[in-house]
């Protein structure tokens, strides 16, 4: 069996690590990105490769075009043209108001939840197309459901760039879906990851949200990664510009 090429970017933890090993497990050969943590990168790398994938790490920050480049450069070199991008690498940032949040922290997280996203889908446009010789794939950018409900008082930044990120897929897949292209967000609840205590956030975030899920809890990664994979797969042949709730309830 040809194996397929997966790009999952932010890929040495939480969801992306998750997703990384699902599709490993499901045939992919596996291309993660990471910016600082390498011997987790190597952990993923290490279980990928246990279940018969060839998997590559690249480091660099997906908000930086050039390492984007470098990124589909690298996989293209050592693993092959990429037929399934998962657009995960974000940050929820600091916890704030609006008329409290810095300037910076503004611009950097938009930089990397919609210039990461917007980067990463361009490079792979440009190697799937049917209309410029490709074979056609699947993008798959993670969203949340912080779109949706605002998160006000703590992270209506963060909420907006998902917001962004669920308009750039139903207007990416209207734009290339006569090339062979689908294009899927999944507006993922508050899961079981490190993401609420990196950049400032809120540690506390997901025991309160698991106090108003519908579930009692929060996501553990897999679940989140299933849904990915499910919609990066051909069972989904036939959805695109969907942004699919996967928020236990919420």
């Amino acid at each position: 069996m040809t194996r397929k090429i997966a790009i999952i970017t932010g890929g040495s933890r939480g969801i992306g690590a998750a997703t990384a090993i699902l599709a490993a497990k499901a045939g992919y050969d596996i291309c993660i990105s990471y910016i600082t943590n390498e011997a987790a990168a190597n952990k993923v790398l290490k279980t990928c490769k246990s279940h018969g994938a060839r998997a590559i790490k690249v480091q660099g920050d997906v908000a930086v075009e050039v390492d984007v480049k470098s990124l589909f450069e690298t996989c293209d070199a050592q693993l092959g043209p990429v037929n399934l991008l998962v657009n995960n690498a974000g940050i929820v940032g600091e916890t704030s108001r609006v008329d409290a949040l810095p300037a910076s922290a503004l611009e950097r997280i938009y930089r990397v939840n919609v210039f990461g996203s917007f980067y990463c889908a361009q490079q792979a446009v440009r190697r799937m197309s049917t209309a410029k010789g490709g074979q056609g794939g699947s993008i798959v950018n993670l969203s949340s459901i912080a779109a949706t409900i605002g998160s006000a008082g703590e992270y209506v930044h963060y909420a907006t760039t998902k917001g962004a990120i669920d308009s750039f897929t139903v207007g990416l897949a209207r734009e290339v879906g006569r090339e062979g292209i689908r294009v899927n967000s999944v507006q993922a609840g508050t899961a079981d990851t490190d993401v609420h205590t990196i950049g400032g956030g809120n540690p506390d975030r997901p025991a309160m949200v698991a106090a108003t899920s519908a579930l009692g809890r929060v996501a553990r990664p897999e679940e989140i990664a299933e849904a990915i994979l499910w919609l990066g797969s051909d069972k989904a042949s036939y959805t695109t510009g969907t942004v699919l709730r996967v928020g236990g309830g919420l």
